[in-house]
């Protein structure tokens, strides 16, 4: 079985010695990599490999990554429980930011890294404040595995401080596109059943996609959620219950692609973006329905610990945001009725 955190061809398996290796197969070719995986040498054979090498592995000049230096903790780091403890997607990520970040400075040594070197290589991304912040979140987690291993005293990404963010993120659908989507995907479709699933259970696209009847229940949903791990039986809204009564009952996933395979979260944003498209709301994803779902929770005077309970966000200052507009709106509404009362106007 080809494990999603290798790269493209690579696979765990068992040789006859039982141990457990990276094999790569294309093709016909098939062929152990040594070393541990996105290592310098691993990744020099892998390369190799895909250009169509054919010798023994032994015979390529594979470089070792030398202590102390950038490749070195990030090889250590890999194989550190800090890093096997994320989930996959977290995982890919990270792994991306890294390997950008050791491709130019992996063969420098780690003490030589300052905070004003950090500084400056986050002023490089400085048009793109999130993605400098996520570079810098990425580092401090490597610096203080390096700090780990001994091969420094302080992590001097520590103290380097994140660009503040004025993006609100995902555009929260309004009511008005959330009708619009509808409009134009009519009740039956593929498309009105995802945005309903999406916009009725406050998910995530990544549980989304694995929902099938196996979780629903006793007019109960049950979510283990995929980001966060968390447990959560959520009560069916009555229009998604509609909807999911008149479907056929023949797969255990409500949402497949064409070929009738279940969507990667990747593959199905892309497909929901085109449904948007398709809609006229381009500015529209699939993350912004469990921002409108959050959003009416609040409107109707869920508290930040209720609307917790059916997103699953892990703290209150990640729903507050939706509660505070909503209790800013229904203030100014009585306020005007207390002022309009006090005038004698009502």
């Amino acid at each position: 079985m080809i494990a999603r955190d290798l790269p493209l061809h690579c696979s765990w398996n068992t040789d006859r010695h039982g141990r457990r290796r990276v094999r790569f197969r294309k093709g016909e070719f098939t062929s152990y990599i040594s070393g541990i995986p996105y290592s310098a040498t691993f990744m020099i054979a892998y390369h190799a490999l895909l250009a169509g090498e054919t010798k023994r592995l032994d015979d390529l000049k594979a470089t070792r990554t030398a202590p102390g230096t950038i490749d070195a903790v990030i090889v250590s780091f890999y194989g550190s429980p800090d890093y096997r403890g994320l989930k996959l997607s977290t995982r890919k990520v990270r792994r991306r930011l890294l390997e950008r970040f050791r491709e130019e400075h992996g063969q420098k040594r780690v003490a030589m890294l300052t905070p004003a070197h950090i500084k400056s290589m986050m002023g490089n991304m400085a048009n793109h404040p999130e993605a400098a912040n996520n570079f810098l979140k990425a580092l401090r987690v490597l610096l203080g595995h390096a700090v780990d291993m001994g091969v420094i005293d302080d992590n001097p990404a520590r103290n380097v401080r994140q660009y503040k963010s004025n993006s609100e993120g995902h555009h929260c659908w309004t009511e008005a596109e959330v009708e619009a989507f509808e409009a134009r995907h009519k009740a039956g479709s593929k498309a009105h059943l995802a945005l309903s699933l999406l916009l009725y259970t406050g998910q995530r696209r990544s549980d989304v996609i694995r929902m099938g009847w196996q979780h629903f229940s006793s007019n109960l949903l049950t979510v283990v959620q995929d980001k966060t791990g968390a447990s959560l039986k959520i009560p069916f809204h009555p229009r998604l219950a509609a909807l999911l009564e008149a479907m056929p009952r023949k797969n255990m996933t409500f949402l497949l692609t064409e070929a009738g395979a279940p969507f990667s979260p990747a593959g199905f944003g892309n497909w929901f973006r085109d449904r948007c498209n398709e809609a006229g709301l381009p500015h529209c994803s699939a993350h912004g329905l469990r921002k409108a779902c959050a959003t009416r929770l609040a409107n109707a005077g869920c508290t930040p610990e209720q609307i917790k309970s059916i997103t699953g966000h892990k703290t209150l200052s990640e729903v507050a945001r939706y509660t505070k507009a909503a209790d800013q709106e229904r203030n100014a509404k009585t306020a005007l009725a207390n002022l309009l009362r006090s005038e004698g106007e009502l």
